[in-house]
């Protein structure tokens, strides 16, 4: 099937598709013509790929983790070095997680005393400032 075919079938646009080829993560074959033709597997792939890439994995740990992709959803089969790619990805996630959550903490910290102060302007404008506002 040609590129636009694989598109209709999965709802990815073919723009991903190709991007997904050059991550070596879809595998495409040349017509004659030189257009992509793809197998039917294709459209398992892509499921499998859009299934990996919801669970917030990058197109490079998805390229690790195909071969050991199995079903549309996919199952992953427990090799060693795949859990060890996967705990380390899922540290990484709780990291960023703990760093938005300090981030938030400190931005929320910041509008409650800007709320408390709210009575209160600064730097204190007492009207003879007034020529120096710009307009």
């Amino acid at each position: 099937m040609r590129i636009g075919e694989l598109s209709r079938r999965t709802g990815v646009n073919a723009h991903q598709l190709r991007y997904y080829e050059a991550q070596g993560l879809l595998e495409a074959d040349r017509g004659t013509n030189g257009y992509r033709e793809y197998d039917e597997n294709a459209v398992l792939r892509v499921r499998q790929i859009r299934h990996l890439l919801g669970a917030g994995l990058s197109s490079e740990d998805i390229a690790y983790l195909l071969p050991c992709a199995v079903g549309e959803a996919p199952e992953l089969l427990g090799c060693p070095e795949l859990l060890a790619a996967m705990r380390s990805r899922l540290r990484r996630l709780d990291d960023q997680m703990a760093a938005l959550a300090r981030s938030r903490n400190a931005l929320a910290d910041y509008i409650d005393a800007a709320e408390r102060m709210s009575d209160r302007t600064y730097p204190p404008f007492d009207g003879a400032d007034a020529e120096r506002v710009p307009a």
